[in-house]
């Protein structure tokens, strides 16, 4: 990738953090008042190299999610679909209305912008997973994701989203890494916004 690239996204991601400020900050706070907890929470997610580096989040999950997730998984369907996914349609962690909300529209994704900034994460690239959900993805599609740094969007965002299960993620992101270049990226972030604001496959 063109080390000026490379630099124009980082800058664009320091302006896009502080214009976005007001709204995912007030979704913080209104997701609070519903639900004790911190605002901002850092997940562990697998990046270049398969190094693990903390993501900032908006949290749009109770502080028990864990536990809400593991009596969901004695179901043996839902247990299927977290297997298939690595998500729920219905998750019982989420935050109330407005947890949902910023979830639907990926307001919760937005102190990313963060990462970008740092170097962790650039703004087009594949999603950067949770360690155990990576571990998940068949070898060639792991080794494929880890040659490039992750990114606040992709091309599996523009895909099909949530839509799509784990096995299809990982062949979309192997696509990406093999037709990666400014052009791409450029197509992936007009697309996005179109993805986001209509909230194609989100759940």
């Amino acid at each position: 990738m063109p080390e000026l690239w490379w630099i124009a996204q980082r800058i664009l991601a320091a302006v896009l953090l502080v214009l976005s400020a007001p709204l995912w900050l007030g979704f913080a706070i209104l997701i609070r008042v519903g639900s004790p907890g911190a605002l901002i929470v850092r997940q562990p997610r697998e990046g270049r190299g398969g190094a693990i580096f903390a993501v900032f989040k908006l949290r749009t999950m109770h502080c028990d999610a864990d536990a809400r997730l593991a009596s969901s998984l004695s179901d043996p369907a839902v247990a299927e679909e977290w297997r298939r996914f690595g998500r729920l349609v219905d998750d019982p962690r989420i935050a109330g209305r407005f947890g949902a909300l910023a979830r639907r529209y990926s307001i919760d994704e937005l102190p990313q912008l963060a990462n970008v900034v740092r170097g962790e994460m650039a703004l087009v690239g594949p999603r950067p997973l949770p360690p155990e959900i990576a571990a998940r993805l068949r070898t060639e599609d792991l080794e494929a994701r880890r040659a490039v740094v992750p990114g606040l969007t992709g091309l599996w965002q523009v895909s099909g989203r949530s839509a799509l299960d784990l096995e299809a993620m990982g062949q979309i992101d192997h696509d990406y890494v093999r037709r990666r270049c400014v052009l791409l990226d450029l197509s992936i972030l007009l697309r996005t916004l179109f993805v986001v604001v209509s909230a194609r496959g989100a759940y």
